[in-house]
């Protein structure tokens, strides 16, 4: 079974978030997921290949950005958003707000998922 884990909340350092954030397409999977709600990976499009796109997934967790939950052959993500909030106030909403300004990551959509 392949390992999900997220780091600890003190684990998560500023230039690899910092590095992670500054991908449009992981910046706009982080925009979808701004809502606090968990979602199936299947329900991410963007104009790339599904290992690429797993592969973004990949590094948003490994960075602390994301956690994600296998249920069955599925995996669900979610963004940790208290955790990143905890560790650096408001940054997590100025890059946001930033990106939703210059319309960073609009290329990532969310379609329904299909159970």
């Amino acid at each position: 079974m392949p390992d999900h884990s997220s780091p600890a909340d003190s684990e998560i350092v500023l230039p690899r978030l910092l590095g992670v954030l500054s991908d449009p397409t992981r910046l706009g999977i982080v925009r979808i997921l701004a809502d606090g709600a968990e979602r199936g990976w299947g329900q991410f499009s963007a104009p790339v290949a599904k290992s690429t796109l797993s592969h973004h997934l990949k590094m948003l967790r490994e960075a602390g950005v994301t956690q994600t939950r296998q249920e069955g052959t599925r995996c669900y993500v979610k963004l940790r958003g208290d955790a990143l909030d905890a560790r650096f106030p408001g940054l997590l909403q100025s890059l946001l707000s930033a990106a939703v300004a210059d319309h960073i990551g609009e290329h990532v959509t969310e379609r329904e998922e299909h159970g």
